[in-house]
């Protein structure tokens, strides 16, 4: 059994703003402030990351972040859920449907998410797409604000799903940052980077990931690469 871990913003979707629109609505209502917001770099961060860091940056203390956190991220989703409902543009990425659907169509393999993203904001993102019911489990930045501490939950929920342990090096790790590849390598996955993001393919390819791709639009020869032995 082969565990395929796929990373949602700027991997599998562009939503053109939708999450940080949601999330600046949601910090001003909840501590007044959106932080150095402009200046910040959001890429591959999780979302308890990103309130924390942006609030200690506005001057809140952590023990109120904290006691408001739950708040913040209620309003998010909120926010959220309305943007996407009121026709806010979800687009899957290149490629992307096609080789979730090819994954998850063999006897060999378990499709999941490894995200920052809070479980119920990247439930909301992937809603719109069809692609939700392919991705069986998911570790999240609501499980743990460390990326870094999600590859070992997700396999946890693995092995309660399929009832035997999933070894790291079964596991591959797909993202659009450089803290994808980096937590990948910290639990000796495999790490596929695509630049579909953020981030080019040259800045991509300084991190060394294992495959590297300029989008997954040609399937086959993507599913090829992902499954060989």
């Amino acid at each position: 059994m082969r565990l395929f871990l796929f990373d949602i913003d700027g991997t599998l979707i562009w939503a053109h703003g939708a999450g940080r629109l949601a999330l600046t609505r949601a910090l001003v209502a909840t501590y007044g402030t959106v932080g150095p917001v402009q200046d910040y770099d959001f890429r591959g961060k999780t979302d308890p990351c990103i309130v924390s860091d942006l609030m200690r940056a506005a001057g809140i203390p952590h023990d109120v972040v904290q006691t408001r956190l739950g708040t913040c991220f209620d309003m998010y989703v909120t926010h959220l859920e309305a943007l996407i409902s009121d026709g806010h543009q979800v687009d899957v990425l290149p490629g992307m449907a096609e080789v979730v659907r090819g994954l998850s169509a063999r006897q060999d393999a378990l499709v999941g998410l490894l995200t920052g993203n809070i479980e119920r904001g990247a439930r909301a993102k992937l809603t719109p797409t069809g692609l939700l019911p392919f991705f069986r489990i998911g570790a999240f930045g609501s499980d743990d604000a460390d990326r870094r501490r999600l590859p070992a939950i997700a396999r946890e929920r693995a092995h309660a799903l399929v009832g035997h342990d999933v070894p790291c090096d079964r596991i591959t790790i797909i993202g659009d940052t450089p803290l994808d590849v980096d937590c990948a390598r910290a639990c000796g996955a495999v790490a596929v980077a695509v630049a579909t993001g953020q981030h080019r393919v040259d800045e991509l390819s300084a991190c060394a990931p294992n495959l590297l791709f300029t989008d997954f639009s040609d399937v086959d020869a993507v599913l090829l690469a992902l499954t060989r032995p």
